[in-house]
């Protein structure tokens, strides 16, 4: 008995064994002729087995290109449409490059740091003012998410002197936070007490 892991490796599983056979039988065949009735019989058969494909636009032309695929662009026929060659549309893309961006504090994340360089470069004025509100209160919102054991008005004021390197305080005694949000724990549902009628 033969194991599929001890046969050839199938370029389109989903066609199935017998339809990779028929194609590397095909291939054996000693006329053109012979190859060619062939292959549009191997065709049709592809044809019903993915029926979804007759939706798509120039699918028999897709059908086409998935026997030559199959039989490794080998099959010594006439193609009724140019080959298009699913190798290349199938190659690995370049891997992705990881920002590496150095976060000081993590807590606080990219925008926020990348938020107070802006305020450092700003001139006084409401645009300014209007930032460091923002920033702030995102500030203290992260530290409550990240460690409420640490979330502290005087450490806001502190890490955005800190991060602009004294070029924007902080006045706590003016300045006035939003109240921080405190979001349900996963699983547990705000709305479980019944109201009273």
């Amino acid at each position: 008995m033969t194991y599929n892991t001890q046969r050839d490796q199938m370029s389109l599983p989903e066609y199935g064994r017998y339809v990779f056979e028929m194609v590397k039988y095909i291939k054996t065949l000693p006329t053109k002729a012979q190859r060619q009735r062939g292959a549009e019989t191997v065709v049709n058969i592809m044809a019903n087995m993915n029926p979804q494909l007759r939706e798509q636009p120039d699918a028999i032309w897709l059908i086409w290109d998935h026997l030559a695929y199959i039989s490794n662009y080998e099959l010594d026929i006439d193609y009724p449409y140019p080959v298009t060659r699913l190798d290349d549309d199938t190659a690995k893309p370049e891997p992705l490059k990881y920002p590496t961006n150095d976060i000081q504090q993590r807590q606080y994340g990219h925008l926020i740091e990348a938020s107070l360089e802006k305020l450092a470069e700003m001139p006084d004025g409401q645009e300014r003012d209007t930032l460091l509100r923002m920033v702030a209160n995102q500030m203290k919102q992260s530290l409550f998410n990240w460690n409420r054991d640490v979330m502290d008005n005087e450490k806001v004021a502190n890490d955005i002197e800190r991060y602009t390197d004294g070029k924007v305080m902080l006045n706590l005694a003016t300045f006035r936070f939003n109240p921080v949000q405190i979001m349900p724990k996963q699983g547990e549902n705000h709305n479980s007490k019944k109201k009273k009628v």
